[in-house]
């Protein structure tokens, strides 16, 4: 692998307006972060590409962890954050540059064994009730997709299939992974066959730190994905059913 680029330092201080380079960690999605079992602290590919990062820029890394990715989006927005781990969507997009994806992740839906719902074009229907995770990438898209079914919103993406029970509600939306892993912790679920939407996976910065500082987090997105690191990460965390994006 070739050596990487040095970064100007009016690059590096604009992601370092504390002299550190602060991580907005999203643990309420497996497939970027999840806490350490033994340690409880953030583990996955996002902190990797962080750490990654705060090595290329010569900077200590900060790790500033939350539990859904709306709080995370909002530490990048508000400033509280020089970077973050997100699903590129255009409402976030007016106040954070996104680099390209570096994951892409299938949202599906899930619904109870005896649900009459078998297709993800059966959804979208007057009287259905669809659950999902308050401020998810996923919630943003379909706010805008879904014409007739109602929209639930449970507190964050992990909650979503507890609160569809609890709810009575029809139909569960979420990361393909995290519905798969609570219709095997939970029993009598399934998930319909055909995805509603790919989620795309990038790194992001204030827009306030310009396009020199955005174009210099892009290339080093670029950089990891065509180094292998990315899909080296995934695989190093067991991360399954997640590609690496082109």
């Amino acid at each position: 692998m070739t050596s990487p680029p040095s970064i100007p330092a009016a690059i590096v201080a604009a992601f370092a307006l504390t002299g550190r380079l602060r991580a907005s960690i999203n643990t309420g999605n497996p497939i970027l972060a999840a806490p350490d079992p033994a340690t409880g602290t953030a583990r996955g590919v996002s902190v990797d590409l962080a750490r990654g990062f705060a090595q290329r820029l010569g900077l200590a890394l900060e790790l500033v962890v939350f539990g859904t990715a709306a709080q995370s989006v909002n530490a990048v927005t508000n400033g509280q954050a020089d970077i973050g781990f997100f699903a590129i969507d255009p409402k976030r997009g007016e106040s954070i540059h996104f680099t390209a994806p570096y994951v892409l992740i299938e949202g599906c839906y899930a619904v109870r064994d005896e649900s009459p719902l078998t297709r993800t074009d059966e959804v979208d229907r007057t009287g259905t009730r669809v659950v999902v995770g308050q401020g998810s990438a996923y919630d943003l898209y379909l706010s805008r997709e879904i014409q007739h079914a109602t929209l639930l919103r449970a507190p964050s993406s992990p909650a979503v299939v507890d609160y569809f029970l609890a709810q009575g509600a029809d139909v569960a939306a979420g990361v393909k992974q995290q519905l798969q892993a609570d219709a095997a912790r939970l029993g009598g679920i399934r998930l319909l066959p055909d995805r509603f939407m790919v989620i795309q996976q990038a790194m992001g910065c204030p827009r306030s730190r310009g396009a020199e500082a955005a174009a210099a987090l892009a290339a080093y997105v670029e950089d990891m994905k065509r180094s292998g690191f990315v899909a080296d990460a995934l695989a190093r965390h067991g991360i399954s059913g997640a590609a690496v994006a082109p």
